[in-house]
């Protein structure tokens, strides 16, 4: 061990152990965080070349080792239980030791967000974080989203507390469901349940048509849970009819079993607003599209591409 001159602060803390706040100024404050297997830290306050200053990564026994004192437990305490057992050890080797730890990379509570987020991937909880509090994660959720969230759970934290929660087959994983509405709404907080790590979050896309064309709103329509829509309905929610469109040659295009394009449904719009016809179901994924009167043309596979890359398409929820 190298001997050097220390700065006064310092000095006194390691003489007289007093405790003394070495993080520097701006660190996050981590000291409730619960140490993991591939945490990665920072031990500050001591002049000693063999740890000032160098990366130590939490071992996947959870257990730190350290020059001159040897293996040191880190999973499972917090930051600020890990800097005392920290003191323990070294009080062997040094008079009135005093260390800071820094958590640099939180990697031991990864959450997965999935689906219908504005950024679905592998998030760090950094603490106890609620369901509301990890969709705030993935950047909350997209206009898209549907109205069910899945939650899929390792069983070593026990059943999701959830009303329906269940096992899954191979008894490995808990599976629960809530409905994102009353969660985002607070209308049933005993659902805003805590996140453990390792947890699956996925937010599906929800079911809707969308109505393209000569309407006033353009766009994807939500459909709620167990509700369908006809084109009346579509036409209605868009605002109905611009004075430009051709109703007479309204059509749907319905995506096929098998994946490839779309069919086309022709039918008379103008005989179902006047009551003379019957009107249509839409199915889920429907394009319901009113073309504009003249002789210019729009492409179906336009249209199509369109919806399905999302250029413009505005999503509306009722």
């Amino acid at each position: 061990m190298k001997l050097r001159f220390l700065p006064v602060g310092l000095w006194l803390c390691l003489q007289w152990g007093v405790w003394c706040d070495t993080r520097p100024e701006g660190a996050p404050e981590s000291s409730g965080y619960v140490l993991g297997p591939d945490d990665q830290l920072a031990i500050s306050g001591l002049e000693i070349d063999e740890i000032a200053g160098k990366p130590l990564q939490v071992g996947l026994d959870g257990v730190v080792t350290l020059p001159m004192i040897g293996p040191v437990k880190a999973g499972g305490l917090t930051v600020r239980e890990f800097e005392a057992a920290l003191k323990t050890k070294l009080a062997e080797v040094i008079r009135h030791p005093v260390v800071s730890v820094t958590v640099t990379e939180f990697r031991s509570q990864p959450i997965s967000v999935l689906g219908a987020v504005n950024n679905a991937g592998v998030h760090q909880l950094r603490g106890m974080k609620t369901l509301t509090e990890a969709l705030s994660l993935a950047g909350g959720v997209r206009p898209d989203a549907g109205y069910r969230i899945k939650i899929v759970r390792q069983a070593e934290w026990g059943m999701l507390p959830l009303p329906g929660a269940h096992p899954d087959e191979s008894g490995r994983f808990s599976v629960g469901e809530v409905n994102l509405k009353d969660v985002l709404e607070a209308k049933n907080p005993d659902e805003n349940i805590r996140i453990m790590p390792h947890d699956v979050i996925t937010v599906p896309r929800a079911e809707m048509v969308y109505v393209m064309g000569e309407v006033p709103k353009q766009g994807g329509f939500v459909l709620n849970e167990n509700e369908s829509m006809s084109v009346l309905q579509a036409v209605s929610l868009a605002g109905g009819l611009k004075v430009s469109a051709a109703p007479k040659k309204a059509r749907i295009l319905r995506p096929n079993p098998d994946g490839k394009e779309r069919s086309e449904i022709h039918f008379d719009l103008k005989r179902l607003l006047s009551a003379q016809g019957k009107d249509i179901q839409l199915q889920a994924d429907d394009i319901l599209f009113i073309p504009l009167d003249g002789p210019k043309v729009v492409s179906m596979r336009v249209v199509e591409t369109a919806v399905s890359i999302g250029t413009g398409v505005i999503i509306w929820r009722h």
